[in-house]
């Protein structure tokens, strides 16, 4: 079992595409056969899979947020961001991927997302990744 923390700096609200760094920590673990869990340890941001080809999606997405989730003057939270806690409530704080033959298991127009709704901020995000790794074989993490 590995774990791999990886950072972002997000300058606003967004989907920020994080496929690459969890196929580098899958890479780097060895896992030939198992799945990765792919966390947000922050409130106000989430973790989701969804299409990565067409940019109008991510728009799309967050523009159904904001009509779904919008600002109201009843929020009592003192830091004026209810709609960010919403927002990462709904999305969720982690995701997981199979992993086979040492890849990820992902559709063609699958992305792994890290969503940012409080932004700007640095923020972080982990990838846990547990399975099977060849016996014999060299690992260097």
């Amino acid at each position: 079992m590995e774990k791999f923390e990886y950072p972002v700096r997000t300058d606003e609200e967004g989907f920020y595409n994080v496929t690459r760094q969890v196929r580098d920590a899958v890479g780097k673990s060895g896992v030939q056969d198992g799945v990765c869990v792919i966390y947000s340890p922050h409130t106000t941001a989430g973790i989701t899979i969804n299409e990565n080809a067409d940019p109008n999606v991510v728009k799309d997405m967050l523009f159904g947020l904001k009509k779904t989730f919008p600002d109201r003057p009843e929020y009592r939270h003192m830091e004026g961001n209810t709609t960010a806690h919403l927002k990462a409530s709904f999305m969720g704080s982690s995701a997981t991927v199979l992993i086979e033959n040492g890849g990820l298991v992902l559709g063609t127009w699958q992305g792994i997302y890290f969503c940012e709704f409080d932004g700007p901020r640095n923020r972080r995000f982990y990838v846990k990744v547990l399975g099977s790794v060849p016996q014999g074989e060299a690992r260097f993490c």
